[in-house]
């Protein structure tokens, strides 16, 4: 585990938009996540987002946690797979820069909400994963108005954090951000691996 170091919020550019169409992927998954050898071709899944990712409400905030893990993306359907492995192979490089390892965990977490300029403090937004407690070694930022740390009325602000490796997707997870959580991973994961199975019969993409 390691403190969070501030990161420059960078602008949107030509290579993040390429990268976010292309599917990009990770090395094979941190320890405590599925093998890709063992995972479904691309293309086979047919989740939605929203049926891999964490939600949870602070306030005004409306919070979405996303694995960014291939043992979890290879179960979403075709275009949203190529957006969440875009970004993957995206901030890849640097995510093990800052963690310190070749396979850190990877998330995409969004910030949303109905109200005018919520405040939101993005290094509240811990995981509990086996008993122990990860802040996030780094936060990348998506979406250029990220460093204001404030969301604007019906608009999204989104980072990709990055975890240790330890973090396990395989077993259970425990969101946090200030004095909410959410383990909702617990009804998300057996969803996961039964799309796996029906995804690993159906073959590569036609």
């Amino acid at each position: 585990m390691r403190p969070h170091a501030p990161c420059p919020t960078p602008k949107l550019t030509l290579s993040l938009a390429l990268a976010l169409l292309t599917g990009c992927a990770l090395p094979a998954g941190a320890p405590g996540t599925v093998g890709v050898d063992a995972l479904p071709p691309p293309g086979t899944g047919t989740l939605r987002q929203d049926e891999v990712s964490v939600s949870l409400g602070s306030g005004d905030l409306q919070i979405k946690v996303t694995p960014l893990s291939e043992s979890v993306t290879r179960t979403t359907a075709p275009d949203t797979y190529r957006r969440l492995s875009g970004l993957a192979g995206r901030f890849g490089p640097e995510a093990a820069r800052h963690a310190h390892t070749e396979q850190p965990q990877l998330f995409l977490v969004s910030f949303y909400s109905e109200s005018p300029d919520v405040p939101f403090v993005p290094e509240e937004l811990q995981l509990i994963s086996q008993g122990t407690r990860y802040r996030p070694a780094a936060i990348l930022p998506v979406t250029p108005g990220w460093g204001r740390r404030r969301v604007a009325q019906r608009q999204t602000e989104m980072a990709v954090y990055v975890f240790d490796s330890g973090v396990d997707l395989e077993s259970t997870l425990v969101v946090v951000y200030g004095l909410v959580e959410s383990s909702a991973w617990d009804t998300i994961l057996p969803r996961v691996r039964a799309e796996r199975a029906r995804a690993s019969t159906r073959g590569g993409p036609s």
